[in-house]
């Protein structure tokens, strides 16, 4: 079995161009079959990342938020013509603004998940090499920014476990030791962070980053299978961009629920938009399987 996903072996641009379109469509998509398989598509790109505990933890953060946002809009929003029941502020629970709530929460939920996969494809190195030379000072923040998160959390576990060696544990003591003992690792990160950021800003700065004419090594090469996988994306993307613009796609749910379903063009949208969406999951299953095949020769 391949021990690392093949398509983040990617040249940086095929990765860019594959969650440009996914992210750009799950955000622009009202249809219900999109936005399930876009959920779906990104919970299986999850998984062959983080494994099935990290699916699980995915889980764990995605779903309450899917079901706040699917009870908040029928609460809220009374539109519709389709009654169910009064709520008891007398107000009508329409089944329209039920199934416009579920389709939100599943559109958060998708775009939540593939900004997860997407943060730990596009590191800060790739998104260097994309934009260092165009937008020198905005690639920069980006990738500090992409990373700042887990090296906050990294830093923070170390803190603590050095305050728990000599005797100042978070979790021991009275509630006002323990938020004293809690602010002062707070405090000691935070104030790494910061020293952190002026010493990559000052170094990044030493090395004439962004200055006009300087080159720069990378490991990045666009060999063949990148170019097929480029001409793969633009093709899909193109192909879904025409299927929604010429009403494939098309779906409300106001007054009444309306939109799309049957038909040979936009069952063929949706299959080359699953296509698109599962590329990451196809090429680890090729992989995969090339690997056993191998194994099963030795």
């Amino acid at each position: 079995m391949p021990q690392t996903d093949p398509f983040s072996r990617c040249h940086p641009g095929v990765n860019a161009l594959y969650f440009a379109l996914v992210l750009g469509f799950t955000m622009f998509f009202t249809h219900p079959v999109s936005l399930a398989l876009s959920l779906g598509s990104a919970l299986a790109y999850g998984a062959v990342l983080r494994g099935k505990r990290g699916l699980l933890r995915s889980l764990g953060y995605t779903l309450p938020i899917f079901l706040l946002a699917a009870v908040l809009n029928p609460a809220f929003n009374h539109q519709g013509a389709t009654i169910l029941a009064y709520l008891p502020s007398g107000n009508p629970l329409t089944l329209e603004s039920l199934l416009y709530g579920l389709a939100a929460a599943g559109m958060l939920a998708a775009v939540l998940v593939w900004f997860s996969c997407c943060t730990q494809v596009m590191t800060a190195d790739k998104f260097v090499y994309l934009f260092g030379r165009v937008i020198p000072a905005l690639s920069l923040i980006l990738s500090m920014t992409l990373r700042f998160i887990p090296r906050f959390t990294r830093q923070l576990r170390s803190v603590s476990q050095a305050q728990r060696c000599v005797g100042r544990n978070v979790a021991d003591g009275s509630p006002i030791r323990r938020l004293r003992r809690g602010i002062t690792v707070l405090s000691i990160v935070v104030t790494w962070s910061l020293e952190d950021a002026i010493q990559t800003a000052d170094s990044m700065k030493g090395r004439g980053y962004g200055l006009p004419g300087r080159t720069a090594f990378s490991l990045y090469r666009l060999d063949g299978r990148d170019r097929d996988l480029l001409l793969w994306l633009a093709f899909c993307g193109l192909y879904v961009a025409a299927g929604w613009l010429s009403g494939g796609l098309a779906w409300r749910y106001y007054p009444t629920v309306q939109g799309v379903l049957t038909g040979a063009f936009p069952l063929s949208v949706q299959a080359v938009y699953l296509a698109l969406c599962l590329t990451p999951v196809i090429l680890y299953g090729k992989e995969a399987r090339t690997w056993r095949r191998l194994l099963s020769k030795t």
